[in-house]
C-alpha cells in the first residue's frame, strides 16, 4: 500500500483538529505537514512544515521533508540545504543522507553524492537502493570496478536498476577493458590427454 493511501481525510481532519488545539506543539505541525506532503499537498504541506521550524528550528524530520518537497521541485540546492540542517541534529540520519545524495546527483556533483551514498550504506548495509546510488555516484567519477562493485550488491540486495543505467555501465566496462573490445574464447576445446 502506498503511503499516500494511507493518509485519510478523516486523518487530515484528525491532525487538522491536533494542530488548531495545540498551535504551538512542533509534533503537531510536524504530522500534519508531513501527512499533507504524502498526499501530494504542497503548498499547505510547506507552511507546516516551516511553522514547525520556526517552533523548533533544529526538528530534523521537518528539514528532511522540506528537503524531500524541494527536491521534488527541482530545487536541488535547497533538498541539500534542509538536509544538511537535519544532519546538524541528527548526524546519523539516514534518510537525509539519502536524500542529500540525490540532491548532489542531480547538481552533478558526483564526489558529494558517493560520501553521501557511503555513509547511507555505513548506517545500513543492506540498504539496496544505497548501493545503487553509490554504483551511479561511481560511474560518474569514472571509478567503473568499484561502480560495478556497488552495482552487482545492490542486485544482490533486491534492486532493480533501469535499463539505461545498465546499458552506460556495460559501455564503461567494454570502454575500459583492452582496446575498447570484449573478448570471450567460446567453445574452446583442450587438447586430449593420450593414455
Amino acid at each position: 500500500m502506498s503511503e499516500r493511501a494511507k493518509t485519510t481525510p478523516a486523518d487530515l481532519g484528525a491532525l487538522r483538529r491536533a494542530v488548531a488545539e495545540r498551535p504551538d506543539s512542533v509534533e503537531a505541525h510536524l504530522d500534519l505537514g508531513t501527512a499533507l506532503l504524502r498526499q501530494g499537498i504542497a503548498p499547505e504541506a510547506e507552511a507546516e512544515l516551516n511553522r514547525a521550524l520556526e517552533l523548533d528550528p533544529s526538528c530534523a524530520g521537518a528539514w528532511v521533508n522540506l528537503g524531500g518537497l524541494r527536491l521534488a521541485r527541482w530545487d536541488f540546492a535547497g533538498c541539500v540545504e534542509a538536509n544538511d540542517r537535519a544532519l546538524a541534529t541528527e548526524p546519523d540520519l539516514l534518510i537525509a543522507h539519502f536524500n542529500r545524495g540525490l540532491g548532489f546527483l542531480y547538481l552533478k556533483q558526483p564526489a558529494e553524492m558517493i560520501a553521501c551514498f557511503r555513509r547511507v550504506i555505513a548506517l545500513d548495509p543492506h540498504h539496496a537502493a544505497g548501493h545503487y546510488y553509490l554504483a551511479v555516484g561511481l560511474l560518474a567519477a569514472q571509478v567503473v570496478d568499484e561502480a560495478q562493485a556497488a552495482l552487482a550488491r545492490a542486485t544482490t540486495l533486491g534492486y532493480s536498476a533501469p535499463p539505461e543505467f545498465l546499458k552506460a555501465m556495460d559501455q564503461a566496462l567494454h570502454k575500459k577493458s583492452d582496446g575498447g573490445v570484449t573478448t570471450f574464447e567460446i567453445g574452446t576445446n583442450p587438447k586430449p590427454e593420450n593414455n
